[in-house]
């Protein structure tokens, strides 16, 4: 159910004949911030007053007067300038509460006309550890598809790994010139990290030195630039602003070029193996294009790291329960890739630009290559597979790509190109999302520099969990309440749930500051106060040893007789409306908002309200029912988002 959509659609009846395409207007319908005013309130007469060039009040009246509500609402009160307040019928509420009580979706309704959508998400390398960026792509794609799947969506959920490409060339020259074969027989997984991290740093460091030269002239430029600016007889403060900024970040860059060639330099180790191998980068592309060229000894090898890299990052998507209906790889597109190419070619659709194969398109200042120079493929290439891949294989209506905001310029030519390719008539969109900061306000990473590794991650979420249950229970004199096992499972599920919670509560276009206390604490908005808000209603029922099924098919109804009952009401019929708010822009963070005031709400029902010393039995249910209510909705809504729920905490 979706109250505001139904409203919506009323008002969309009654504007007609004042404003024909009334769409825009209906939509101005929302609950109100205060509920003096009512439940809803729609502003929209204001803006039709201004088209129609009369009193907004006297058209507020004619669109009230034209209101077919009376069935859920009481008749419609004017205000102020032409807002137009509604307030719901109790009896309204009370059955469409008894229904959702009875409902094993808490009255929600699937969609009436169901999409195929493709979901593209997580994706990471499957050479490296994934690590903490990973986090915000996969809880945010699983959210995505579980709430789409609920509505009644069919999802295909693709989980598109990179797993071909320069990053198993370096591996390649690393094993073949650096490997601990004892270490890799006995930890394989580790071993290839070392040889990935180990090639990549070197092959670093050279590129590194190429560009000390080109990053001290462009420091020395804005240095100048700067000057010149201030030796202005009227410096312009903005320009000056915006140069000193540009400074800033051209020295930064400088500095932490020259602080990578040092990690090298100062190093025995390192500095000897960089010494050995000055044409490592080339080489590292040979083994690539040998790899991709078919060579046999190239092949074996990947075949052979292939499985151990996948049983790594399945043991993660295990313990953050992300499954995926398919996993095509990179390597999958491998042979579909010269078609792509050969086909823009023979529609003009693509043509050669010193040597390169190149797609131009409006709007964007460089073109986008298809196929480099050498032969070599692309990541727009393989893309441009995927896509038509996607169309033929399950023909969906959209196709979303859960990227981190960096691959926006990478995502617009891509479905630019697959337009002019002829798949217009599908939704591509780049859900985008920013980035996780320390509390440096810089991109999260360790001590030492390196990115936080997703299992290390985990695993430190899960122990401050730990400690904070036994610090509680401890508190409570109740630390021999659970055994060791039940506090075991009850971290694991806390503290991974606060983790995902924090990340998905988040605007996702925004960076956020992370925080184990913050994520972790028992109240505001985190997944810990949602998940004890369910295990308090399981208290409840405990307590008062009553079975909530029982309860369920009982002839018992809910009565909303007090404020706060009337609100718990309420709140809990905008599940709905909180899911649709969710698919608007594929923002996850609606919900959380939703269920943040649902649990909110309860606890002031729930301190106003005497649920099991109610007055009479017939309140004591009612207040049961809603307490039922309540919880299901809080455990449905958390398991959208790819979080479980305790019983206990």
């Amino acid at each position: 159910m979706n109250i505001a959509a139904m409203l919506r659609e009323r008002f969309l009846t009654a504007l007609a004949p004042l404003a024909g395409d009334a769409a825009e207007l209906s939509a101005m319908v929302r609950p109100t911030q205060d509920p003096r005013f009512g439940d809803y309130q729609a502003n929209c007469a204001m803006s039709l007053a201004k088209r129609l060039k009369r009193p907004p009040r006297e058209v507020a009246e004619e669109i009230a007067r034209g209101l077919d509500i009376s069935d859920m609402c009481q008749p419609p009160e004017i205000a102020g300038p032409g807002f137009i307040n509604l307030r719901l019928r109790d009896d309204w509420l009370s059955q469409q509460l008894n229904a959702a009580a009875r409902d094993e979706r808490a009255g929600v309704a699937g969609v009436n006309s169901p999409r195929t959508f493709v979901v593209d998400y997580s994706s990471p390398n499957v050479a490296k550890p994934m690590h903490v960026g990973h986090i915000r792509s996969t809880v945010i794609g699983d959210a995505i598809c579980r709430t789409l799947r609920f509505l009644g969506h069919r999802v295909i959920s693709d989980n598109h790994l990179g797993d071909w490409g320069t990053q198993f060339g370096m591996i390649i020259y690393g094993y073949k010139h650096f490997v601990d074969a004892d270490a890799f027989q006995q930890h394989p997984v580790q071993e290839l990290s070392r040889l990935y991290k180990l090639v990549h740093g070197l092959t670093d460091y050279f590129e590194c030195l190429r560009d000390v030269p080109r990053l001290e002239a462009r420091a020395g430029d804005k240095l100048a630039e700067v000057e010149r600016i201030r030796a202005a007889e009227k410096p312009d403060a903005a320009a000056l602003k915006r140069c000193q900024r540009q400074l800033s970040e051209a020295n930064e860059k400088l500095q932490e070029t020259r602080d990578k060639i040092g990690a090298v330099e100062s190093s025995p180790v390192l500095s000897r193996l960089a010494a050995e191998h000055p044409q490592i980068e080339q080489a590292v592309l040979d083994e690539t294009a040998k790899l991709h060229n078919g060579d046999a000894e190239n092949r074996r090898l990947w075949s052979e790291f292939l499985p151990h890299c996948r049983v790594e990052i399945q043991r993660l998507y295990d313990r953050l329960d992300v499954t995926f209906d398919v996993e095509h790889g990179e390597s999958f597109y491998e042979e579909q890739l010269p078609s792509v190419v050969e086909d823009f070619l023979q529609r003009g659709l693509a043509r050669e630009s010193e040597g390169a194969i190149c797609v131009f398109l409006d709007g964007f200042e460089s073109p986008m290559l298809i196929r480099k120079k050498d032969g070599a493929f692309l990541y727009a290439t393989s893309d441009l597979a995927t896509i038509r891949y996607r169309v033929e294989q399950w023909n969906p209506d959209a196709i979303l790509y859960v990227v981190d905001h960096r691959q926006s310029e990478h995502f617009g030519k891509l479905f630019a190109a697959a337009r002019l390719w002829g798949y217009d008539k599908i939704e591509l969109a780049h859900v985008s999302f920013g980035t996780i900061l320390g509390e440096n306000g810089r991109p999260y990473k360790t001590r030492s520099g390196d990115t936080v590794g997703l299992e290390g991650l985990l695993d430190e979420a899960v122990r401050r969990a730990y400690r904070v249950i036994c610090e509680n229970e401890a508190a409570k004199g109740l630390s021999e309440a659970s055994n060791e096992e039940q506090r075991r499972h009850i971290s694991e599920s806390v503290g991974i749930a606060a983790l995902k919670y924090a990340d998905l509560s988040q605007n996702r276009s925004s960076d956020y500051e992370f925080s184990y206390d913050k994520m972790l604490a028992l109240t505001g908005n985190t997944a810990t106060y949602l998940q004890y808000s369910y295990a308090r209603v399981q208290g409840i029922f405990l307590k008062g040893n009553v079975e909530a099924e029982t309860l369920r098919t009982s002839s018992a109804r809910i009565e909303l007789q007090a404020a706060d009952e009337r609100r718990l009401g309420l709140k809990l019929l905008e599940f709905g409306q909180a899911l649709d708010e969710v698919l608007i822009d594929y923002r996850p963070s609606a919900l959380t908002a939703y269920l943040f005031d649902l649990t909110q709400t309860f606890f002031n029902f729930y301190e106003s309200c005497p649920v099991l010393k109610a007055d009479n039995e017939v309140t004591r249910s009612s207040r049961l029912l809603l307490c039922d209510l309540t919880a299901r909705v809080i455990r449905q809504g958390l398991q959208l988002l790819g979080i479980r729920v305790v019983d206990r905490m």
